[in-house]
C-alpha cells in the first residue's frame, strides 16, 4: 500500500464527515515521511563478516556499512596483481626479436654480396617476423593481465556494501555470520529532505500548484512552523472520500524534524509569514 492511499484511509472518514467547504488557509492533516526508504542488500551472495552501523546511526553517502567475507576474492586480486606486474616475458621476447632482426640484417647483407643463399635470407626473415609476433603476443597477454586485475578488484568491491544516501539506519535485519542472498541487510531512511503527504478536499483542486510554498506545523520535538514546497499533485480524485493527494518537500537541515509524525499544513500564499520566524 502506497503512502498516499494509507493517508487517505487515516483521514478520509474525518473529511467526509464535514460538508462545510474548506478555506484555502485552513489547516489540513498530514504525515511526515522520509524522502527515501532504502532496503540495502548485497549484489552477491556471501557470509556477512562485519556490520559497521546500528539502528539509529546516521550514515553518509558512500560510507562503508557492511562487509562480506572475502578471503578468496582478496587472494584472486593478489594473484592477478602479481601477474599484471610481470614483464619478464615481454623483455625476453623483445631481446629475441632484436637478435633475430640483427641476424636478418647480416644475412641480407651477405645475400646482397652473393655470400648467402636465398633460403638463408628467407629463414632469417621468417625468424625475425615470428619473433616480432611473439613480442606482440606477450604485450597483449600483459594487457589482458591488467584487465583481469581490474575485474578481480571489482569483484572484491562487491563484497563491501556502502550507503547510497545520507540518512539514518532504521532497522538492521541481518547479523554477523549470516548467509546473505537477496534479502535486505538493513533499512536506511533519507530524512533530509522530508516528504509531507497531505490529503486535500476536492474543493481545493486548482488552488494548489507545483512549486507553491505552504506552512507545515509540527509538534515534535516542539511546536514549530516550517516552509514546504508542493512537489507532487495527484491527477486522480479519490471518489470514495472526495479527496486527492498532495506531496510537499520539506528541507530538514540538521535532521531537526522527526519523520513518522503527524502534522498540519496550511496551503496559503501567506505561508511565508511564519509565526515562529523559522526558515
Amino acid at each position: 500500500m502506497n503512502v498516499g492511499k494509507l493517508v487517505r484511509i487515516m483521514f478520509g472518514i474525518a473529511l467526509m464527515s464535514s460538508n462545510m467547504a474548506l478555506a484555502e488557509n485552513e489547516a489540513l492533516d498530514c504525515v511526515i515521511e522520509p524522502s527515501k526508504l532504502i532496503e540495502v542488500s548485497s549484489q552477491v551472495r556471501g557470509v556477512l563478516e562485519t556490520i559497521y552501523v546500528d539502528r539509529g546511526d546516521f550514515v553518509k553517502k558512500g560510507q562503508l556499512i557492511a562487509k562480506l567475507m572475502s578471503g578468496v576474492e582478496k587472494a584472486s586480486v593478489q594473484l592477478a596483481r602479481d601477474r599484471a606486474k610481470m614483464d619478464v616475458d615481454i623483455q625476453s621476447r623483445k631481446a629475441e626479436w632484436k637478435f633475430k632482426d640483427s641476424v636478418l640484417a647480416q644475412v641480407a647483407e651477405l645475400h646482397h654480396k652473393k655470400l648467402a643463399s636465398r633460403r638463408d635470407y628467407d629463414d632469417a626473415k621468417t625468424a625475425s617476423i615470428v619473433a616480432k609476433i611473439e613480442l606482440k603476443k606477450a604485450q597483449k597477454l600483459k594487457y589482458l593481465a591488467v584487465l583481469e586485475l581490474r575485474r578481480t578488484e571489482e569483484v572484491l568491491k562487491l563484497r563491501s556494501i556502502h550507503s547510497m544516501v545520507d540518512g539514518v539506519v532504521v532497522e538492521v535485519m541481518k547479523s554477523k555470520g549470516e548467509f546473505i542472498e537477496e534479502q535486505p541487510i538493513m533499512k536506511i531512511a533519507q530524512i533530509d529532505p522530508l516528504n509531507i503527504e497531505v490529503i486535500v478536499p476536492e474543493q481545493l483542486i486548482g488552488s494548489v500548484e507545483i512549486g507553491k510554498q505552504s506552512k507545515v506545523i509540527v509538534d515534535i520535538p516542539v511546536k514549530n512552523s516550517y516552509l514546504g514546497t508542493v512537489s507532487i499533485i495527484d491527477q486522480v480524485i479519490d471518489a470514495a472520500s472526495g479527496t486527492f493527494g498532495v506531496r510537499l518537500t520539506l528541507a530538514n537541515p540538521g535532521n531537526k524534524i522527526y519523520a513518522g509524525q503527524r502534522c498540519k499544513v496550511v496551503l496559503t500564499d501567506e505561508a511565508l509569514d511564519l509565526e515562529d520566524g523559522n526558515q
